[in-house]
């Protein structure tokens, strides 16, 4: 089955799953689905950052500062949030991801709620090779310069996640 085939919970403007649709209808149609943002720390405090493949269906080739992606039917946002982040780092064992806060993206590509968790990860990674074309640990403060420097395309939602993530926190980050 193709990414594009997977079912996805389509949902409304308060969260509420209205039914069911596959992934690329889901995007054709702009519907409301759910994804998770997972940010990864290392043991020395980096952010994994990565650039998506180009065979992404949303955003190719753009870096991101978060793992993660789609719940699928009936899927909860932490199971999401475990199973993205061990499958896209490529590790097994990672704790359950903290959530921490959640809101509803609009913007390019479409709409979807978006819950934005945190976790360590001590162990080497291994990124999945279909999701993840190169990737790195940066501290918050060479993110920073990355974001603001505009060379890297990112991708517009885990730009938004990241920017809420950082009002959220203020400077404590």
């Amino acid at each position: 089955m193709s990414a594009a085939d997977e079912v996805l919970d389509v949902v409304d403007r308060q969260d509420r799953v209205t039914g069911q649709a596959p992934r690329g209808e889901v995007y054709a149609r702009g519907l409301i689905h759910r994804c998770v943002f997972v940010l990864a720390r290392d043991a020395e405090d980096r952010i994994f950052v990565h650039r998506r493949t180009a065979s992404k269906l949303v955003f190719p080739s753009h870096y991101d500062m978060f793992v993660g992606g789609v719940l699928g039917t009936g899927e909860s946002y932490g199971r999401a949030a475990l199973r993205e982040a061990e499958e896209e780092l490529g590790v097994r064992g990672l704790a359950q991801p903290e959530p921490l806060l959640k809101f509803l993206y609009e913007g390019p590509g479409g709409a979807w709620w978006s819950y934005v968790h945190e976790v360590r990860c001590d162990l080497p990674v291994s990124p999945q090779v279909s999701e993840v074309d190169w990737h790195t640990f940066l501290t918050r403060e060479e993110l920073d310069r990355r974001v603001a420097d505009g060379q890297w395309p990112w991708v517009p939602d885990g730009l938004e996640a990241y920017r809420r993530l950082r009002a959220h926190r203020g400077s404590r980050q």
